[in-house]
């Protein structure tokens, strides 16, 4: 889990439009992330999947990782690789029972963490790699947690053994100083869907933890 961690961010009008969000998707899996998430926040269980189903198959082409954002069942069910989960979806404990229930040890399971506190208990609890932020002011969520700043990135990469995805209100200018802080990637949400050429703002991420590594 390391360099680009492509999110991609799907509006409903998206989730409606199969062919726009497919041709975004292709335009991060040029880049080569070393993930690639569907989120849409507010969306039913029976749309992501709808929506989900035709990018596992894009990922699979491209060799990179696919990541179901919030919804467990809805990950198990279109054979993703990875799920991601917050501090309000369900409780690592109980996500890490039904991986073992349903036989997919395989399943990456990742956990948004908004202070140390959290990311020591994420990363002592099992999970396989830990979302940490926001680094800086961001406007991506209605009610974003304190911003957490380089210095406690820096500080929680030293004090776990898990990879570190950097989210959270990061412009292509400062991925480098993101990487050199210790992240093991860095999901950029509104500077990837703002870029001109998303395919080379991913490059650019990529080619900022190369530099760092």
């Amino acid at each position: 889990m390391r360099g680009f961690y492509a999110i991609l961010d799907a509006p409903a009008s998206w989730l409606d439009d199969p062919e726009a969000l497919q041709r975004r998707a292709r335009q991060l899996l040029a880049a080569q992330p070393c993930c690639l998430q569907l989120r849409a926040k507010g969306a039913s269980a029976r749309a992501l999947a709808d929506a989900a189903r035709p990018l596992v198959g894009l990922c699979r082409a491209a060799g990179v990782p696919f990541c179901v954002n919030d919804r467990l069942d809805v990950a198990l069910s279109v054979g993703a690789d990875v799920v991601h989960l917050g501090q309000d979806d369900l409780p690592l404990v109980d996500a890490l029972r039904v991986r073992a229930a349903a036989g997919r040890a395989d399943l990456l399971i990742g956990f948004s963490t908004h202070d140390r506190a959290q990311a020591l208990e994420a990363a002592r609890a099992g999970a396989d790699y830990i979302g940490f932020g926001p680094v800086f002011a961001t406007g991506s969520k209605t009610n974003p947690d304190p911003v957490v700043g380089l210095g406690q990135l820096a500080e929680v990469c030293r004090a776990v053994e898990v990879p570190v995805v950097a989210i959270g209100g990061i412009a292509l200018e400062a991925v480098g100083s993101v990487a050199r802080a210790g992240a093991s990637a860095a999901a950029l949400i509104a500077a990837i869907a703002t870029a001109s050429d998303p395919t080379a703002a991913g490059l650019q991420i990529r080619a900022a933890f190369e530099r760092a590594a």
